[in-house]
């Protein structure tokens, strides 16, 4: 069955090179590890994808228009469709003292800053160093070898992706969700209070589910914070003969803190 726009979809891809044959992009650790692309921080896991948003190449998502689920799929990206041809007027020679001054120590294919912009190194000689201010892609051929896993069709499956992509360094089956009378209720695992930029997080969680499924007339954050229990009152050991004992452990009572309900707004997201 074919997808169609606005399809929530998880795929898996190992995007290379035509050209050299070199990975530089990839859902799967295996294969970024042994093509030497692994990045310690990010996420390798199937991608999720709402399917004409233009979450990944638009000649790629083009493509998912197409696609089969669980079939295996070749997608070729001329350059002129991927990050466009390489432009000359932005290559440049600048003097190595000019990168040393900036604590730079320059290696070839090495992506630097420099003046505000980014560079690949692409040459060291003679006292200069030659900066190519391109895209890192710029006038190549893309390979995407792709499978879509799963179409996501129910709601709180949809909820729980979207929170994931901008949560991504917590597991999404620890958030619970409730949605009842169109009102959809977000209850934060305890390893989200001290995720940096939460709260940006939580507005962007709104504004795709404000988007993608506006049936909801409203959304809640629940963070239930436990407080911790009081210590036993032990009586000295020579004196528990003669004193009745009456301490005890006092319950732990969950101490909710509800953050106030946002409404969905009409208006478009930015």
């Amino acid at each position: 069955m074919a997808l169609q726009k606005g399809d929530f979809i998880l795929i898996d891809y190992v995007a290379k090179v035509k050209e050299t044959n070199e990975v530089f992009d990839t859902t799967k650790v295996d294969v970024a590890k042994k093509e030497r692309v692994y990045k310690e921080n990010e996420p390798y896991e199937p991608k999720l994808v709402v399917v004409g948003e233009s979450w990944v190449l638009k000649a790629l998502d083009e493509t998912l228009l197409t696609t089969e689920i669980d079939k295996e799929t070749t997608v070729e990206i001329p350059a002129d469709k991927a990050f466009g041809p390489r432009d000359p007027e932005k290559i440049r020679r600048v003097p190595l003292k000019q990168l040393y001054a900036k604590d730079i120590n320059p290696v070839v294919g090495a992506r630097i800053e420099f003046q505000g912009r980014t560079a690949t190194i692409r040459s060291i000689g003679s006292g200069r160093v030659l900066l190519d201010f391109n895209p890192a892609l710029a006038g190549r051929t893309l390979i995407y070898d792709l499978i879509v896993n799963k179409k996501i069709d129910v709601d709180e499956e949809k909820v729980g992706a979207l929170i994931h992509r901008r949560v991504p360094g917590v597991e999404e089956s620890n958030f619970k969700l409730v949605i009842q009378d169109k009102i959809l209720t977000i209850n934060m695992p305890e390893e989200t209070f001290y995720v940096e930029g939460i709260q940006v997080a939580k507005r962007g969680i709104v504004t795709d589910i404000q988007k993608f499924l506006p049936d909801l007339n409203s959304i809640r954050f629940v963070e239930t914070f436990m407080a911790e229990p009081k210590p036993e009152h032990v009586m000295p050991v020579e004196d528990t003969s003669s004193v009745e004992d009456t301490s005890s452990v006092e319950d732990i009572a969950p101490v909710e803190n509800i953050a106030p309900i946002e409404e969905a707004k009409t208006e478009e997201p930015q």
